[in-house]
């Protein structure tokens, strides 16, 4: 897949992105966030929205998301309940007193929007996009093509650098196929993820991951016709040459795999092997 790389970003600077958007990338580096997470500042109709303002238990960037913002920040946004995304938002609401916003029905349950949003709502002028699969709550956002390209804050359903990890429970792998041909079907110029760097002409992308997930699955089903299998064997064959840290990611994207086969009469369990329907 064409997946983009960059120079690992200037830890604490606010960097330009287009008009009227910028990032600061927290300093959680990892095989899972890249250089990672992507906090954006967006100019709006209702003023400065902070986008995922990060991880819990990094004062240095609450603090570089205050200096850069004066601390006039009028909404705080949430893309999804990972931590890795909404972590910050304690401390960051507690320095501005900003209200926070995300989906209605939260994964976890130290986070409760005082904004809840659906799918089609409008926001700031951005629409909220309901894209379950990687989380039950991840939302994206997509912006009017106000500078003549249409922008999509795509957060961890679609990242530039990587395929997303889809763990159950809160992973499901049925919505996630139906997310990505939710965005197959829109025109989008730009996609801005919650990791890494920008991506244009994004469809290509995404077409690409739908294809990847149907070949993976079609792997599995093979597989299982030749006997019964645990999670991590599954994954041993197909994963066979993967990086040994994101072995352990590989095996939840197996099950959910598993499950969404089961889901639709294709795969049985028996305790913790599967087998072919």
């Amino acid at each position: 897949m064409p997946f983009l790389t960059e120079p690992e970003p200037e830890r604490g600077a606010n960097l330009p992105v287009m008009p009227g958007i910028s990032r600061i990338v927290a300093n959680n580096p990892s095989p899972m966030t890249y250089f990672g997470t992507n906090t954006y500042l967006i100019d709006t109709p209702d003023g400065l929205v902070v986008l995922d303002p990060g991880p819990e238990d990094h004062p240095e960037h609450v603090e570089a998301i205050l200096r850069h913002t004066g601390g006039q920040i009028a909404y705080i946004l949430v893309s999804h309940t990972h931590h890795d995304h909404v972590g910050a938002v304690p401390a960051l609401q507690a320095a501005t007193n900003a209200p926070t916003v995300g989906f209605r029905n939260s994964a976890i349950p130290d986070f409760d929007p005082d904004i809840k949003l659906s799918h089609g709502d409008t926001f700031a002028g951005m629409v909220a996009l309901h894209t379950p699969g990687h989380a039950s709550d991840h939302l994206c956002f997509a912006l009017p093509a106000s500078t003549g390209e249409k922008v999509l804050f795509s957060a961890d359903h679609v990242m530039s650098w990587s395929t997303s990890i889809v763990s159950p429970p809160g992973g499901d792998m049925r919505d996630y196929f139906a997310s990505l041909k939710l965005l197959i079907d829109r025109d989008d110029d730009i996609y801005l993820s919650g990791h890494g760097p920008m991506l244009r002409d994004p469809q290509t992308l995404v077409r690409e991951m739908l294809t990847h997930r149907m070949i993976r699955e079609q792997a599995i089903a093979k597989k299982l016709t030749t006997g019964a299998f645990d999670t991590y064997t599954i994954m041993d064959t197909l994963y066979s040459q993967l990086n040994p840290r994101l072995r352990k990611a590989a095996e939840r994207n197996v099950l959910a795999h598993l499950l969404k086969m089961e889901a639709e009469g294709m795969a049985v369990r028996d305790g913790e092997l599967w087998r072919a329907a």
